[in-house]
């Protein structure tokens, strides 16, 4: 594929998923109110018709035919007015609108990934197909068949009858009346009408008659010479043009091809007589019921009866839309905003340049040279370096909030999660979302997703109870209430998922914990947040019954280790009864961090700010041992771990007495510990590299080494991991 190619793919991708994204947000809010406002209608069939056009442009036929279908329904139902449908058509409707948004998500997906599409969507089609026929009719309209029968000219419509606005259509055509010749003994007919405004209208029809005869369907179209005639277009865009087959079964298989073709609005398939009707621009008369039901064409497409009613329903709205005309003027005209898409490796590089930037301006103003300087100039340059720190910390801002995306994209995914499994499991619960506009970095939004989706599965399929009635028992609404959560908190993003069902029982985690063997301390030894932790251990699941959703025994040991991955930590508080809260603290970025440099040594690490709360001097007295041995120190009443990090990475120090260096009481998630350092060196805003692949297979990260930075001076400090260290020092001690 050539650049041109490639850039076009990925504008493609970018905008589907984003009106994908759109319309699932836009169906998750009108099913909750249960109809469609007027603006909703007009902005799916939109949708539709982007995603169509754009589709048949890239050539991924699956995805045109069904956005051209569903285009073709939200036509239809633009033109009736939503109230046409009954409550259990627009019930039936939503379930149809998200089975299609689920398989356009699914072919789209099948593009980025770089695997075929489907061939075949007639199964899928016909489905849609069959709620047309269904809403296109009412009890008085005659049987209903799946060969789409007409509706009778007396049946009651809310839009004029087919064949009413007929007069209109011979002056308007200028002898349409001569578009089917007189001799023709078709014995059917399909009228097709294009969409508006396409241009070349005569050539748009000529390809259409050319993709179906290289299907092997045998018919004639009119009007004829329609490529080499250009005065055929007008005759198109008021009339419309015909197929002439001499067999039904030759028109069915051109049903079958049209609904891929582009720039198609309708068509339908029509006796020779009602065809004749049309061009001739002759009313037909009123004819009694049976009749009427004998000789009714097979309707393909409501919106539009004939030629000439095509304009009208096109042009003009209906009744009822007409009145909220004046209120949708006001929401419907475009909004224009200077907005671009930026390829997310573009960011990355302009990240990794403020970075070099951040680190040369460090080694400039950390020069020794510097000293040597007369007192007039080093102050000159002092007065320039300041001015250069503020414009660096100024550009390394904003090349960080350009990686800032709202999380209102993950957690408006979360409606549909919950709206698919309330109808699967029967439960009635709703999804609450708070702090939507909470701002993360784009990389830790795509890694999140999957823990957040897991977790509001877990609070759907054995978090709330099973029944009204059991809840209503326990003395809570009928209602189950999920809560979403996000908020900032320093240079954290705080996330939690809280549930009001069953809660967790911290004895039941211990038991099966027990019974797995996966304990490590006697049971007697566990505080209530540290069994509630258990179920974050691999292979543990309280879940007797596996589920569509749960009780494999995986799923929350990734959770764990997904969040870790991006430097986050997650706990866990229940109360019996009550329900279950479970929070992640992630940091806002990966790239910049703000961090505390201290020796050990001849070393240099550096610790993150956001996990200090405070450093001290400490006296031999201060320090105790507990019961094995190890060094423990008291903050406001709690005695907490010491850490020597010269003897934990076995580094020579010259510090011999622990009054001479100093202690950094540090914390992350829910663990507490006092690091021993030789100095503090100070504050300084640094850039985090990974460190090389080769490191890997020496389980660094286990030893609370979480990444590396370059200093002013060209040496390289290590950033240390507090949960990383406090796990490996304390707990694996």
């Amino acid at each position: 594929m050539d650049s041109s190619m490639e850039g076009m793919l990925d504008t493609y991708l970018l905008e589907t998923n984003s009106l994908l994204d759109n319309l699932d947000e836009m169906l998750i809010a009108d099913e909750k109110v249960g109809t469609f406002s007027t603006d909703d209608v007009n902005e799916i069939f939109r949708t539709m018709h982007t995603i169509k056009g754009s589709s048949a442009m890239m050539e991924f036929n699956s995805i045109s035919v069904i956005a051209h279908k569903m285009e073709d329904l939200f036509f239809f139902i633009r033109d009736k007015g939503i109230d046409y449908l009954t409550d259990e058509d627009r019930k039936d409707l939503f379930n149809l609108l998200f089975k299609s948004e689920d398989f356009l998500r699914g072919e789209v997906g099948k593009v980025e990934a770089g695997e075929p599409l489907l061939d075949n969507v007639d199964e899928f089609n016909g489905k849609i197909a069959a709620f047309m026929d269904r809403i296109s009719r009412d009890e008085a309209r005659g049987e209903a068949a799946a060969k789409g029968e007409a509706v009778p000219a007396e049946a009651p419509a809310p839009a004029a009858a087919p064949a009413a606005p007929a007069p209109a259509a011979a002056p308007a055509a200028g002898g349409a009346a001569s578009i089917i010749p007189a001799d023709d003994k078709a014995a059917v007919f399909i009228h097709i009408s294009l969409e508006e405004g396409v241009g070349m209208e005569n050539l748009r029809a000529f390809m259409i008659v050319n993709a179906l005869k290289e299907c092997d369907i045998t018919f004639r179209a009119y009007p004829e010479h329609m490529d080499t005639d250009s005065a055929t277009s007008q005759v198109i865009i008021e009339s419309g043009f015909y197929l002439a087959f001499d067999s039904e079964d030759q028109a069915k298989k051109a049903e079958g091809v049209l609904p891929s073709q582009n720039h198609i609005r309708d068509y339908e398939v029509i006796s020779p007589d009602e065809a004749r009707k049309q061009v001739g621009g002759a009313a037909p008369e009123p004819a009694p019921a049976p009749a009427a039901e004998s000789a009714a064409p097979a309707k393909q497409e409501a919106p539009a009866a004939s030629p000439a009613a095509a304009g009208p329903a096109a042009s003009a709205p209906t009744a009822a839309s007409a009145k909220e005309a004046p209120k949708n003027a006001k929401t419907n005209g475009p909004v224009k905003q200077s907005l671009i898409s930026v390829n997310l490796q573009k960011l990355d590089s302009l990240m990794d340049l403020v970075g070099e930037i951040v680190i040369t301006e460090s080694m400039v103003t950390s020069s020794p040279v510097l000293k040597q300087l007369p007192q007039e100039a080093y102050d000159s340059f002092n007065k320039s370096a300041r001015q250069l720190r503020k414009l660096t910390d100024d550009l390394q801002d904003i090349s960080m909030s350009l990686r800032m995306v709202p999380i209102s994209g993950v957690f408006q995914k979360m409606n549909r999660i919950v709206r698919d499994m309330k109808q699967k499991l029967n439960k009635d619960v709703k999804l609450t979302l708070i702090g939507e506009d909470t701002e993360v970095d784009k990389t830790i939004v795509d890694a999140i997703q999957d823990p957040i989706m897991h977790i509001v599965r877990n609070s759907m399929d054995h978090g709330i109870e099973k029944t009204k009635e059991e809840r209503l028992s326990a003395g809570k609404p009928a209602q189950g209430e999920i809560i979403l959560k996000a908020s900032h908190s320093s240079s954290e993003v705080v996330i939690s998922c809280s549930d009001d069902g069953y809660g967790m029982d911290p004895d039941v985690m211990l038991s099966k914990a027990e019974e797995k063997g996966i304990l490590t301390k006697p049971k007697s030894e566990y505080s209530t947040k540290e069994a509630l932790q258990l179920i974050l251990l691999p292979g543990f699941s309280t879940n007797k019954t596996v589920t569509e959703y749960s009780g494999r025994g995986v799923g929350m040991d990734v959770v764990k280790k997904n969040v870790e991955s991006v430097g986050g930590n997650i706990s866990i508080e229940s109360e019996v009864g009550k329900g279950t809260t479970i929070t992640m603290k992630i940091p806002l970025t990966l790239a910049i961090m703000d961090g505390m440099k201290v020796t050990v040594g001849d070393s240099i690490f550096t610790i993150p700010i956001a996990n200090i709360n405070q450093s001290f001097k400490v006296e031999d007295k201060d320090i105790v041992l507990d019961e094995s041995g190890n060094e423990m120190i008291e903050r406001m009443g709690v005695f907490y771990p010491v850490v020597r990090l010269d003897r934990f990475y076995g580094i020579q120090s010259s510090i011999d007495t622990i009054e001479d260096g100093i202690m950094i009481w540090v914390e992350a998630s829910d663990k507490s510990c006092c690091l021993f350092v030789d100095e503090l060196v100070g504050e300084q805003q640094v850039v985090v590299k990974p460190l090389p692949q080769y490191f890997n297979n020496f389980d660094l990260k286990g030893r609370g080494i979480t990444g590396c930075t370059i200093l002013g001076d060209g040496n390289i400090s290590i950033i240390l991991d507090v949960l990383g260290v406090y796990t490996a020092a304390v707990e694996n001690a």
